[in-house]
C-alpha cells in the first residue's frame, strides 16, 4: 500500500499512571534512551502527519517541558480533568480549530514498541477501505481482560469492540483484540465525539463509543492487525516496563546483528535506539550502550563496559570501561578499568591502561597513559609516555588550569604536574617528581628533595620490634660475612 500523510496524529498522554507508583509521570518513564511518550513521538513523526498534537493533563508542566526537549514542532492540548479518552481527543481536536479534514490517527503515550510501520499499514488500510474508523488490532495468545474485536463474517467490517466482562462465551473465544489504536475520518470523528454521552460506571466519555456512533450513521468500521501483537502493549506498571525494556532491546540488537555485528550475549548486552555500529563491530557481554554513543569498524567493546555518548573509532579495543561524551580514536586501547569522563579525545593507537582517569584530556596519536594515573585539562602531543601514578593537578579549589605535555616526551612514574605547566617537546621528568615549572623541550626535570638515611632510627625509636630484631639480625649477618 501506498504511505498515507495523516492530516493528524493525535497522542493521549494525560494520564497519572497510578500503578507505577513514581512521582515521575508515567510517560515520561524511560527505556532504551528515550521516554514512553518519546517513542510513540518518534514512531508518529515516521508518517509525516501534517499535525502532531500531545494531550497533556497529570503533571502537564513537567510532561510539557520534556516534550519540548525531545520534539520542539510537537503541539500541545491540555485536559483539566481526566474526563475519558473521548474527551482528550475532543481537547486535542479543539486545538486543531475543531476539526481536521483527512485522516485523524490516534495513539496511546505508553506504547514505546509501537513502530512507525504499524501506524502507516493502520492509515494505509484506512484509506484503501474507505472507512470512517479503523482500529488496530492484534492477535494475542492469551486475551483475557481485552476488548474483542467482533467482525461480520462476510465483509470482515468491524461490528462491535465487547470488553471482556460484557463478552459471552462465543466472544471470548475471539483472540483478536482492540489496542486503543485508531485511524477516523477527521471531520466525521469531530461530529460523533458531541453525541458522546457519559451515562456508563465512571461517567466518562469513551473514544470506543465512536465506533457504535458512526456504524449505526452507515458508516464502515474496519481494523488493521497488527503482525506483532506485542506492539500494543501499554505500560502501565514497573513490571510491564521492564518487560517492554527487554523487547524492544532484543530488537535494537537483532537489527545490529542483522547488519554485522557481532553480540556475544544479548541478554546482558543493553543499547539505546539512538546507538550506531558499523559493519564488524564486536560487543561483549556486561555492556551498556547509550545516547549518540557509535562503535566503528571492527571495534571491540567490553566486556562491562558502560558508554555514553561515546565515539569509539574503527579497530579500538575497550575493555571495563566507563566512559562518557568521549571520543576514542581508531586502533586505540582503553582499560581494563578506566574512566573517562567529558571531553576525553583519545588519538589513533593511543592508550589509557588499568585504573587511569581522564577528563577534558586530548591525547595525540600513540600516546601512552599506562597505568594508576589521573588526567583531567591537559594536552598530551603525539607518542609520548606518562609514567605510572602520575596526577595531572589542575584544581587550586577555585579554578581549573591546563595542562600542556608535548610530543615524544616520556615522563616519570608518580610524577605531579602541578598545573598550569608546560612539558616542551622531547622532554623527560624524573620520577618522583613535582612539576611546577616549565620544562623546556629536551631537557630533564628533576624535582625530589634529596635522599637522607639516618642509621640506627629503628633501634632508637622502636626498640625491640619485629623491624628492629630483623635490622639487628641482618646486621649481625653481615658482619660475620664480612
Amino acid at each position: 500500500m501506498s504511505a498515507i500523510r495523516p492530516a493528524a496524529v493525535v497522542v493521549l498522554a494525560a494520564g497519572e499512571g497510578t500503578r507505577m507508583k513514581s512521582a515521575i509521570p508515567k510517560v515520561l518513564h524511560e527505556l532504551c534512551g528515550r521516554s514512553l511518550v518519546g517513542h510513540v513521538l518518534a514512531a508518529a513523526r515516521e508518517l509525516d502527519p501534517e499535525n502532531l498534537v500531545v494531550v497533556v493533563g497529570h503533571a502537564r508542566e513537567k510532561v510539557t517541558a520534556h516534550l519540548a526537549e525531545v520534539d520542539a514542532a510537537v503541539r500541545t492540548a491540555v485536559q483539566e480533568e481526566q474526563n475519558g479518552t473521548g474527551h482528550a481527543v475532543r481537547m486535542g481536536l479543539e486545538q486543531l480549530g475543531g476539526g481536521v479534514d483527512g485522516t485523524v490517527v490516534v495513539v496511546c503515550g505508553d506504547t514505546p514498541l509501537l513502530t512507525g510501520a504499524t501506524l502507516a499499514e493502520l492509515a494505509a488500510t484506512h484509506h484503501a477501505d474507505g472507512n470512517a474508523v479503523t482500529v488496530l488490532s492484534a492477535e494475542v495468545p492469551d486475551a483475557t481482560g481485552y476488548g474483542r474485536i467482533v467482525r461480520d463474517e462476510a465483509s470482515g467490517a468491524v461490528t462491535a469492540i465487547v470488553e471482556h466482562k460484557d463478552a459471552d462465551d462465543a466472544v471470548l473465544s475471539i483472540r483478536e483484540i482492540n489496542s486503543g489504536v485508531f485511524a477516523f475520518d477527521g471531520q466525521l470523528l469531530a461530529d460523533a465525539l458531541k453525541k458522546v454521552r457519559t451515562d456508563n460506571s465512571q461517567g466518562e466519555e469513551y473514544l470506543t463509543d465512536v465506533l457504535g456512533i458512526l456504524r449505526e450513521a452507515g458508516h464502515r468500521v474496519g481494523a488493521s492487525v497488527a503482525a506483532d501483537h506485542r506492539e500494543i502493549a501499554g505500560i502501565n506498571n514497573r513490571v510491564q516496563l521492564s518487560e517492554a525494556r527487554r523487547i524492544l532491546n532484543d530488537r535494537l540488537l537483532t537489527a545490529a546483528m542483522l547488519s554485522g555485528v557481532t553480540v556475544i550475549d544479548p541478554a546482558t548486552t543493553w543499547v539505546d535506539v539512538t546507538v550506531t555500529f558499523e559493519r564488524d563491530a564486536v560487543v561483549h557481554p556486561g555492556t551498556q550502550l547509550h545516547g549518540s554513543t557509535h562503535i566503528g569498524e571492527g571495534a571491540e567493546v567490553g566486556p562491562n563496559s558502560r558508554l555514553t555518548d561515546t565515539v569509539v573509532g574503527a579497530g579500538a579495543r575497550v575493555d571495563n570501561t566507563v566512559s562518557n561524551d568521549s571520543e576514542i580514536g581508531a586502533g586505540a586501547s582503553v582499560g581494563p578499568f578506566a574512566y573517562l569522563r567529558p571531553g576525553t579525545r583519545l588519538g589513533t593507537k593511543s592508550k589509557i591502561g588499568t585504573f587511569v582517569e581522564a577528563k577534558n584530556a586530548s591525547l595525540g596519536e600513540g600516546t601512552k597513559v599506562p597505568h594508576l594515573s589521573y588526567v583531567g585539562d591537559a594536552t598530551i602531543g603525539e607518542y609520548s609516555n606518562i609514567g605510572a601514578a602520575s596526577v595531572f593537578v589542575n584544581y587550586d579549589g577555585e579554578s581549573k588550569h591546563h595542562t600542556t605535555v608535548g610530543s615524544h616526551c616520556k615522563t616519570g612514574s608518580d610524577n605531579m604536574f602541578v598545573a598550569p605547566v608546560t612539558v616542551g617537546d622531547g622532554a623527560y621528568t624524573a620520577a618522583g617528581s613535582v612539576i611546577t615549572k616549565d620544562v623546556p623541550p629536551g631537557s630533564l626535570a628533576v624535582a625530589r628533595g634529596q635522599q637522607r638515611n639516618i642509621e640506627g632510627w629503628v633501634a632508637r625509636k622502636r626498640p625491640g620490634s619485629a623491624a628492629a630484631k630483623a635490622a639487628e639480625a641482618a646486621s649481625r649477618q653481615g658482619e660475620s660475612g664480612s
